[in-house]
């Protein structure tokens, strides 16, 4: 699977990029028909909370495209959640894709 990853406005490290590749690499796990995943790693303006770490997916599958987009304190937590997302989109085109 092709992933590319950017990031917007600052540098990412390499243990936040392998931290990321890790994740997405789990998911033909769950789906054979991934061709890549495209990540926008971006900070949000400050917000009070400083839940300002964005991390968007874009996961180009056979037939089609999933997208998922968390928000939260650190873009590991954001990237767990986003994989979380993904994976439910997939099980769930899957079973779409058998009932035909």
């Amino acid at each position: 699977m092709d992933i590319k990853i950017h990031s917007i406005r600052f540098d990412a490290d390499k243990k936040l990029l392998d931290f990321i590749d890790g994740k997405l690499n789990k998911l033909p796990m769950f789906f054979d028909d991934i061709l890549g995943a495209e990540v926008f790693l971006r900070l949000d303006k400050d917000t009070s909370e400083r839940e300002n770490k964005v991390v968007e997916v874009r996961l180009d599958i056979k037939g089609s495209n999933l997208f998922a987009k968390k928000q939260c304190k650190t873009f590991e937590e954001a990237t767990d959640q986003v994989s979380e997302a993904l994976i439910k989109q997939l099980k769930k085109y899957k079973n779409k894709i058998r009932k035909k």
